[in-house]
């Protein structure tokens, strides 16, 4: 009888162990050949060339004053892509508190190597124009390839490793220079960070300190928000995209610019009708204080 009763339990089990195998083997076939998406997790896309590009809400923020600091300092274009190139490789576009020995913050700069102090180079926007200076020092780093111009100026012990991240760097920093329209959004969800003329004057205060302090804006009573002029439609992208990228951090609710609208609501840009105003500034709307 015990006989019995351990083949039928080994018999049960081997064939448990059999459905499951073929049941994990159907998925897996299955899902190659279905169009099936899963919900992405990620707060923010950037719309690419080469498709979309996933990053996280501190990652958008991150990349964007990246870029805003070349721009006030007149960089070019190619200068981002290498710059956000070598932030997504060393720390994945995150403002690391450590790393490698010494190493600190979003290029995984070292006090000992010269690039500042800790503090200096824990703020993004100083470690960009670090990075900036270094680059720029480079001869020839225009024509080079987006690696060795990233290892030019970082002398990793992984020289190829800044590739790999060359083309989305390239379409983040198109992006975020204006070139695309509509690129960057991101969605945001939970309560407002900030609220109310508070969350204005802090946007309006961030605002300057990523773009320089010649940045001009106005901020309206009636509307919460800041608006900031602009000289021509491309510029106008710029700042668009930058606000879109820290809508999370500083409770913005609406980004206008011609005739495109982003919501913090939808996650999205759409189409609206568009006033004669709209093509000279770019609008952003901060939640009302409760």
């Amino acid at each position: 009888m015990t006989v019995r009763i351990r083949t039928a339990l080994t018999t049960v089990m081997v064939l448990v162990i059999a459905i499951t195998v073929g049941a994990v083997l159907l998925v897996e076939r299955v899902s190659k050949q279905l169009p099936l998406r899963l919900p992405n997790a990620r707060a923010c896309v950037v719309d690419g060339d080469g498709g979309e590009i996933s990053l996280d809400a501190d990652q958008m923020a991150n990349a964007a004053t990246v870029a805003a600091v070349g721009l006030s300092r007149h960089v070019p274009q190619q200068a981002i892509t290498v710059a956000l190139a070598t932030a997504w490789q060393e720390s994945k576009l995150r403002n690391l508190n450590g790393g490698d020995r010494d190493s600190i913050g979003l290029f995984q700069q070292r006090p000992s190597q010269g690039w500042g102090t800790p503090a200096q180079i824990h703020d993004a926007r100083y470690a960009a124009r670090a990075f900036y200076s270094a680059l720029l020092k480079i001869d020839g780093w225009q024509g080079m390839r987006v690696t060795d111009a990233a290892q030019a100026v970082q002398r990793s012990a992984h020289p190829e490793a800044y590739e790999k991240w060359a083309d989305r760097a390239e379409s983040l920093a198109r992006a975020l220079t204006g070139e695309t329209v509509g690129a960057v959004a991101c969605t945001v969800t939970g309560e407002p960070a900030m609220r109310g003329p508070a969350a204005a004057a802090e946007l309006a205060v961030e605002l300057r300190r990523d773009w320089g302090d010649t940045t001009d804006t106005v901020t309206s009573d009636n509307l919460p928000g800041v608006a900031v002029p602009v000289r021509d439609a491309r510029a106008g992208w710029q700042y668009a995209h930058w606000l879109v990228a820290y809508a999370k951090d500083r409770g913005i609710k609406r980004v206008r610019f011609t005739n495109r609208e982003w919501t913090a609501k939808s996650g999205s840009w759409t189409r609206v009708s568009a006033s004669a105003d709209d093509s000279s500034r770019v609008l952003a709307e901060v939640y009302r204080a409760v």
